[in-house]
Formats: structure tokens, sequence, C-alpha cells
């Protein structure tokens, strides 16, 4: 707990306990250095009961162009049967407007209405976990690439750090190399460089 403290005062500014139940669980993994993406999909398959899964079936058949198509097919057939019987018998078992098969529909629409809604509020739910996975996913990656930037501005400090007790160390060993020499004369180095540069 005591990492985890350190790191929600360093990336978030407050202490462990302020922050929300998302913010502590990223900032436990963050300080004990594991991953917090987990397959989301696997833990929905394997919890639906029965009555989910039939709902889901009903949602899915009835929202496909086959239940149009079979819907569109039936109401027809249904039509034609009832002018053929009209036409040759004179009599049907639901003359027009069709009374039964209003009725009919509208027990289908009463049955299947709240079934889709149960499918349609489990789908809602998953996507509202799924959308708190992702926020913690994302939290998560821009915190370790906050640190990452800071690793990277400590190392580069270092290195620019070495470079310059490097340069003056090159520095003492040249003006121990060269002596002071008077201020119109020339380096014998230089002068040599200069002589080979124009030469080439």
């Amino acid at each position: 707990m005591h990492k985890s403290d350190e790191v929600a005062a360093k990336l978030f500014g407050v202490s462990y306990e302020a922050l929300d139940d998302v913010a502590k669980k990223v900032a436990r993994h963050i300080s004990e250095r594991t991953h917090i993406a987990r397959n989301l999909s696997k833990e929905f398959d394997a919890e639906p009961n029965f009555g989910q899964r039939a709902a889901d079936a009903v949602a899915s058949f009835g929202g496909s162009w086959t239940f149009v198509g079979l819907f569109a097919a039936t109401m027809l057939l249904w039509m034609a049967l009832n002018t053929v019987l009209l036409a040759r018998g004179g009599s049907t078992f639901d003359p027009y407007p069709y009374i039964l098969l209003n009725l009919f529909l509208s027990m289908l629409a009463a049955i299947q209405a709240p079934i889709i809604l149960m499918s349609q509020k489990r789908q809602a739910e998953k996507d509202r976990i799924s959308a708190e996975h992702d926020y913690e996913v994302n939290l998560k990656a821009e915190l370790e690439i906050m640190l990452l930037h800071e690793k990277v501005d400590l190392l580069r400090n270092k290195q620019w750090g070495e470079l310059l007790e490097i340069q003056k160390e090159q520095l003492k060993l040249l003006s121990v190399l060269m002596p002071e020499r008077p201020m119109g004369e020339r380096c014998p180095v230089c002068a040599s460089a200069s002589r080979t540069a124009n030469v080439i």
C-alpha cells in the first residue's frame, strides 16, 4: 500500500484514499507492475443463463432479414388464403380487415418487445463494463507514458551532465597539452591542420 500511496501522490497529486475506485485500481496495478487488461468477452460468455441466451437468440433472429422475410411471407400467405377462401366459398376464417391476424401480430409484438429489451439491457451492461475497462486501460497507459517521459528526461539530464564533465576534462587536458602562447603566435597543431586543408 505504501507504494500505491507514492504512485497516487506522484501521478494524481492526491493521497491514495482520496482516489475513486478506478484510479485506486490503476494506481495499485502501476505500483505492483502488473497488467490491467483482460478479455471481457470470455467473462460475458461464461455468465449467461438460459433466459439470457434465449433473449439474445430472439433479439438476434427478430433483427434479421430472415425474420422480416418470414414475417412478410406469413402475412401475404394469410391474406392470399383468405382471398382464395372468399372467392371459392364465400366465407373466410379471418375476413378483411384481418382482425385475427392483427391479434396475432399484437401478441407477437407484446411478447417480442420485452424479450428484445432484456437482450438490449444485457448488451448495454456489457458496453458499460467494456467502456469502464477501456478507461482503466487508457488511464494506466497514459500514466505509464508519463513515467516513461520522466525516466527519459532523467536519463537525458544525466547524460548532459556526463557530457559536460567529459568536456571539462577534455578542456583541462588541452590546456595541459598546449601551453599558453603570446597573442600573435599560432598554434602548431592548428597551423598544420590548415596547411593540410589547403593541400586537399
